[in-house]
């Protein structure tokens, strides 16, 4: 399995018991979808590495305690603290109206309702506190942060992203 073919689910945080038993932090919104999982793949050495899962709860909100087939020490467990863990995109439950996964709109037009088209949407930088739409406007980038009040509409069919931004953010790039 391939990482673009993946999304990350969360990372495994901590050891839970004697007997190899960890807490894996999900960074997600609906943990409990992920309760029954039959495997997951988890980084090791940059490569995915698949991983069974023998049982697996929710545990205090956003983690996930788990027992894995072949971890059954304090030992096996260290190897994979800190570990990254993904599944396929597969498994990413459909999203309808306006929300969105960011993968899933790079590549999308976008309009602004007072401008018109102002480009191709080129990734969501997510790397800061404030998630930012990276639009590609003939050659240079315009920034526009992901705020809900923004976000008109999101059309999957005819792969485009309509925003309703305040006067003055994007008309900066612009000129």
């Amino acid at each position: 399995m391939r990482k673009k073919d993946c999304f990350y689910l969360g990372k495994v945080a901590k050891k839970f018991s004697f007997k190899g038993e960890v807490l894996i932090y999900l960074d997600t919104d609906e943990p409990e979808i992920y309760e029954n999982m039959e495997s997951v793949f988890v980084e090791l050495n940059k490569s995915l590495v698949p991983f069974f899962i023998e049982r697996s709860l929710i545990h205090r909100g956003d983690f996930l305690r788990v027992k894995f087939e072949d971890v059954s020490s304090e030992q096996e467990a260290d190897e994979i603290i800190g570990c990254e863990v993904y599944l396929p995109l597969s498994m990413l439950p459909k999203l309808e109206g306006n929300k969105f996964y960011y993968h899933e709109i790079e590549g999308f037009q976008v309009e602004d309702v007072r401008l018109g088209t102002i480009g191709k949407l080129i990734r969501v930088n997510d790397n800061n506190t404030q998630a930012l739409f990276e639009i590609d406007h003939e050659g240079s980038t315009i920034l526009v942060p992901v705020i809900d009040d923004f976000i008109v509409e999101v059309n999957r069919r005819e792969q485009k992203l309509i925003l309703n931004t305040p006067e003055g953010l994007v008309d900066l790039y612009l000129g």
